[in-house]
């Protein structure tokens, strides 16, 4: 009993999400009930989160953990889950998606990546990952009767399914060799010198890397955010970004930690791999989404800049960075469900030419956002990759950083074409601005604290501060 009261956070959202079917299947035209409940649900997991204890705590024979990085972590998921939810509800309606089953499937989702976070032993990470992939492709799918989503939800379920069979072999290698599969014994067990439980880490790091959509396992990622629908493009962008960059830093730094010769070189590839082809696919893009999809490989090629570097100061901006990177999204995704004109999202970048004569505050948000993913100061962008150059600098991977300060140039291409075009092109019909409330909210949200956050940024570092995994 004493130990499951650590994991009250997900027993709340395994009920949640029981609950919900059965009210779904004996209620008709139950979406409305069943979002609402979702949202007050995801708003009391935090809580309870919250309220976990603040130290290191391992239960079931240590094969699960809660520590100030979970903690962090699991409430950045359900917020940004939250706002997904809030921001989405006009979308879903009018794209005939508003199926009881959508935010249960994305509850059940978010369950999977909780589970990932807390995570310390192999068999445990895996059943969180193949409920979160599971939902993840429904989610890709979700608008049966449209082929790009069809594609989308195959393409990622086949690619998916050979990430998790890479990881699988990893994981057995690594346990055939150490004999365990929890984190801290097979750091004990590890022996550099052994070839195979060297394989085996490769494999493990592959599959991570397809999870975070960084080059060169990214394939999969401008095709599923292209054909999903616009509201699952968003979850994509912002929710399991989160759990996979966690489950990265705690794999690398707690059981391989002793052969950190053997993977930093790989993830410093990784990321300087991500950060050039982010930079430069996505400057011939005409789907926004596609942009969107080129643009979140560019940046978790700098959030894992942070981790190649080996240090705390290196784990602590790479966290830094992923919050802001998950502000940022949201709200260029919250831009982009404005861009409606009779029932009809437009995605294409042309589209937003002359927003700026229609719309002035839309594009004033759409400014913000595009100026902060740029990185030009004194957004929080800037900010964020400021934190990364800095924790690179320190560990003198001095060729590391002066890549990325250059993609970072090239990148600013085309968040300033699209600028230009919704400020200098000749302006096209008007939008149909929302009267959704929640994505209204949503969008001044995330715009003031990317337009504030230079006025008081010690918020954030403290936070991350406190944050150690050693």
């Amino acid at each position: 009993m004493n130990t499951i009261i650590y994991i009250i956070p997900e027993l709340f959202l395994s009920i949640i999400v029981l609950s919900l079917l059965m009210l779904g299947v004996f209620v008709k035209k139950s979406f409305k009930i069943v979002n609402l409940l979702s949202i007050l649900s995801l708003i009391f997991a935090i809580v309870l989160v919250l309220n976990q204890p603040n130290e290191i705590i391992k239960v079931f024979n240590e094969s699960y953990i809660i520590d100030k990085l979970s903690i962090v972590m699991k409430v950045l998921t359900l917020l940004a889950c939250l706002f997904v939810l809030i921001s989405s509800n006009e979308y879903v309606r009018i794209n005939n998606i508003d199926k009881m089953e959508y935010p249960i499937i994305i509850i059940a989702s978010v369950l999977g990546m909780i589970i990932m976070i807390s995570s310390y032993d192999l068999i445990i990470f895996y059943l969180g990952l193949e409920l979160q992939s599971l939902c993840l492709y429904i989610l890709a799918s979700f608008k049966r009767d449209n082929k790009r989503s069809t594609e989308a939800g195959l393409k990622y379920f086949v690619l998916s399914a050979l990430a998790s069979g890479l990881l699988l072999y990893g994981s057995s290698l690594i346990y055939g060799f150490t004999g365990s599969t929890n984190f801290e014994i097979i750091a004990k067990n590890l022996d550099e010198t052994n070839v195979a439980s060297v394989f085996g880490l490769v494999f493990i790091i592959v599959a991570l890397a397809f999870k975070l959509s960084v080059v060169p396992f990214h394939m999969w990622t401008p095709d599923v955010y292209e054909g999903s629908p616009t509201s699952v493009t968003s979850f994509f962008v912002l929710v399991p970004k989160i759990a996979a960059l966690t489950v990265f830093i705690r794999f690398l730094y707690v059981p391989f930690i002793n052969i950190i010769d053997q993977w930093q070189t790989i993830i410093v590839f990784l990321s300087i791999g991500s950060m050039i082809l982010g930079s430069l696919a996505a400057i011939g893009q005409k789907n926004i989404k596609r942009l969107m999809a080129y643009s979140s490989i560019g940046h978790m090629g700098y959030a894992l800049a942070g981790v190649a570097t080996g240090t705390e100061s290196g784990i602590q901006s790479s966290i830094s960075y992923l919050i802001i990177y998950l502000v940022m999204n949201l709200g260029i995704f919250n831009c982009i469900l404005m861009t409606k004109r009779e029932g009809i999202y437009y995605e294409n970048i042309n589209d937003l030419a002359g927003v700026s004569k229609n719309h002035p505050i839309l594009a004033l948000s759409f400014l913000i956002m595009l100026f902060s993913l740029a990185g030009i100061p004194p957004l929080a962008g800037f900010f964020a990759k400021f934190y990364i150059f800095m924790s690179v600098i320190k560990s003198d991977m001095y060729a590391l950083a002066i890549i990325g300060l250059i993609a970072t140039v090239v990148s600013a291409f085309y968040y300033l074409r699209i600028i230009k075009i919704i400020y200098f092109d000749k302006p096209k019909k008007p939008f149909e601005l929302t009267h959704d409330a929640g994505l209204k909210i949503s969008l001044i949200f995330s715009s003031i604290l990317i337009l504030t956050y230079f006025v008081y940024p010690s918020i954030l570092t403290n936070i991350v501060s406190t944050i150690n995994i050693y």
